[in-house]
């Protein structure tokens, strides 16, 4: 039996600890309740908001209408061979914890993503990468229903239309569409170990280790993001607030003359990825605090909540970073956070 409440305080349900009312407020823990919900008026006659981990999220203002939290559990096995296992998992774990439950298995393909904050449900959406890894790759299939009709929905990979943090859930479905499960297909032996992006491979020589394991790996990420990124319990923020830009190989070889030590890599369509970190500490952002809200000491792509920054003060530090950066480089920054 579902419980619709009233003006529900959303701070503890996002990581930038913005304090937002939500008029109506229901927890889904089975897909049952979902179809509960849909019967009520309050659903019909509300505007939705569906909630997850509230990870990737920036709220400006309060919810008039009618917040869905996903509190959806379980993991089941649904396909095993010799070489590997499928895994349905519901879209309410949380991520890491699904993370670490695989590591602990020995089970391969996602331990490059440990410490992501957000729930299973969030991952497609955003299709959450990091260290040369991206979920899209381990993804057979994402089951949602379709929350005018209550239909069941089942994307395959080429359905979910993954891009650079994009996905047809975050586009064209955005707010149509619950995410009930995500299942993936990982590697049981002979994994595919990805060691040599980022501070992987220097993390794993301090760390003394000369034949990595998957539960290297996922410790040696673990350590990178924890040096380099604010714990959202300690420090709210959303990790990072931009998408890294792709600009054309003669924007970029323009740039490069002007600045020499300004890093690239390739991409697609022979465009080149900068990191918008780099960018963004060139305009002298890094460490700076306005108001309540700050760009992170250590990692300039990360917006803080210091002290009771509201989400108005987050995103107009934001856009004044971004303002910047195209000012300067003529590179405009996408948020890769939800601004709601």
């Amino acid at each position: 039996m579902i419980r619709i409440q009233e003006n529900v305080q959303l701070k503890p349900f996002n990581t930038f600890g913005i304090p937002a009312n939500a008029r109506y407020f229901v927890s889904i823990q089975a897909v049952d309740d979902l179809f509960e919900l849909q019967q009520a008026d309050i659903f019909k006659n509300e505007v939705r908001l569906i909630l997850g981990g509230g990870s990737n999220v920036l709220f400006t203002h309060d919810i008039d209408g009618l917040v869905i939290h996903n509190n959806l559990k379980g993991i089941q096995v649904s396909h095993e061979t010799d070489e590997t296992i499928t895994l349905k998992v519901a879209s309410g774990e949380v991520w890491h914890t699904f993370v670490m439950h695989c590591v602990q298995h020995n089970w391969g393909g996602i331990e490059n993503l440990s410490l992501i904050p957000g729930t299973v449900g969030a991952a497609p959406m955003q299709n959450i990468g990091a260290y040369g890894v991206e979920v899209q790759e381990v993804i057979e299939k994402v089951e949602g229903i379709e929350l005018l009709s209550g239909s069941v929905q089942v994307f395959d990979k080429a359905g979910c239309r993954f891009g650079y943090r994009e996905s047809i859930f975050k586009q064209e479905l955005k707010e149509k569409n619950f995410i009930s499960s995500v299942t993936l297909t990982l590697t049981k032996k002979n994994h595919l170990l990805r060691t040599g992006y980022g501070a992987i491979q220097d993390t794993l020589r301090e760390m003394n280790v000369t034949a990595p394991t998957i539960q290297s790996v996922s410790e040696a990420v673990i350590h990178i993001r924890s040096k380099k990124l604010p714990d959202p319990r300690v420090l709210g923020n959303a990790g990072s607030f931009f998408k890294n830009p792709t600009i054309t190989q003669q924007h970029y070889v323009s740039l490069k003359s002007e600045w020499p030590t300004m890093p690239g890599y390739s991409s697609e369509n022979q465009s080149v990825k900068v990191p918008a970190a780099w960018l963004i500490e060139q305009c002298g952002w890094k460490g700076k605090r306005l108001a309540g809200a700050g760009v992170h000491q250590h990692q300039p792509l990360v917006i803080v909540n210091y002290e009771h920054a509201t989400g108005e003060e987050i995103l107009s530090l934001a856009m004044q970073v971004r303002a910047s950066v195209k000012e300067r480089f003529d590179i405009t920054l996408t948020p890769e956070v939800n601004i709601i």
